[in-house]
């Protein structure tokens, strides 16, 4: 349960650099950085979606819209469709929490069904090892997020 609640943290702690950005930083990409502040926005929310999903595979992605703009190796720069507000994306990253802590909380010692692993470097072979993996991943990105807010003020 304890990972959970780390999951819970990452993602307070994720709203809180979200709610320092200046609304013009949002689709700036400086130099240096390979995307915007929307798309680790969006990519935090839609890993969360898939990691659950590849956890509990009956689980239904929320907003699978957005998963063509947020996966890894997309750019804001090849988008061909309208990403989400940010007030959407916010919205949707306040309501995923709970859902994710709910599909997950029973579960976290169950084996994955296909393991999972980051390069050669770590195999994910649990539920609770995956979730593990998502609080990392949204550091990470509320890292970048900060940075890119930094980087983008005028």
């Amino acid at each position: 349960m304890e990972t959970l609640n780390q999951l819970n943290f990452a993602r307070i702690y994720t709203l809180g650099r979200i709610r320092q950005v200046n609304e013009a930083s949002w689709d700036i990409q400086p130099t240096g950085f390979n995307n915007t502040i929307r798309w680790n926005v969006g990519h935090v929310y839609v890993n969360g979606e898939i990691f659950t999903q590849k956890a509990i595979p009956t689980y239904e992605i929320v907003h699978p819209e957005w998963v063509p703009l947020f996966v890894p190796g997309t750019k804001p720069s090849e988008w061909d469709m309208e990403p989400p507000t940010e007030e959407e994306l916010v919205s949707a990253l306040k309501e995923q929490t709970e859902r994710i802590k709910a599909a997950l909380e029973n579960n976290l010692s169950n084996t994955l069904i296909e393991s999972m692993s980051i390069g050669n470097l770590h195999e994910m072979k649990t539920v609770e090892a995956l979730v593990q993996f998502m609080v990392w991943h949204e550091g990470v990105h509320a890292g970048i997020i900060y940075a890119l807010n930094r980087a983008t003020r005028e």
